[in-house]
């Protein structure tokens, strides 16, 4: 759709897993932005318009966004929440699906996604499911890239059909795939 950019693969999902402490607590003070079950795996046709909604909704917030710790800003080691001027990855996530879903994006195809990023530390993204493939939006790239291109691995996402659950990611099949965002394989793997 841009830049030559399409995912050309789903990732595997291994099964039920536990949700992350903070996205529990986040659900405790936001019950209503904590849907569960919607009985639907959905992917959206991903056409230009929906990807210029994607696109700016991610330079928006990365940029209206200063990184910024939980533990600087709140004086704790993890809180999820809706930023204001400040956060750290997750606060990324929450607002760009939040101003997603006011653009009539699904629930369903907004996955908050747990990840090990190049330092192998845990870091948010939000993958878009779309008949295109699976999409990351994320605070440390400026470009939307199919979810191979990331170089990361991927541990687990919200369960699509009820977003209280989660589940597990396959993470031999998330760190042995390496594309670039032109869709050409690099190195070994599957």
């Amino acid at each position: 759709i841009s830049d030559g950019v399409q995912a050309i693969e789903f990732a595997r999902e291994l099964g039920a897993t536990l949700p992350p402490k903070g996205w529990v607590r986040f659900c405790e003070r936001h019950p209503e932005d904590c849907a569960g079950n919607t009985g639907e795996r959905l992917r959206v046709k991903l056409d230009a318009e929906r990807w210029q909604e994607l696109s700016g909704v991610n330079t928006y917030v990365n940029r209206s966004i200063e990184p910024a710790t939980d533990l600087a800003l709140y004086n704790v080691e993890e809180l999820w929440t809706y930023p204001k001027a400040r956060g750290d990855c997750e606060d990324y996530v929450l607002l760009k699906r939040q101003h997603l879903l006011d653009l009539g994006w699904p629930r369903e195809a907004l996955l908050i996604t747990v990840v090990l990023d190049a330092k192998r530390a845990g870091h948010a993204v939000l993958t878009v499911m779309t008949d295109m493939g699976e999409f990351v939006l994320d605070n440390q790239h400026p470009k939307i890239l199919p979810w191979t291109a990331t170089g990361y691995q991927f541990v687990k996402r919200q369960a699509q059909i009820d977003q209280t659950k989660w589940v597990a990611l396959d993470p031999i099949a998330s760190s042995m795939r390496r594309y670039t965002s032109s869709g050409r394989k690099v190195g070994g793997g599957r």
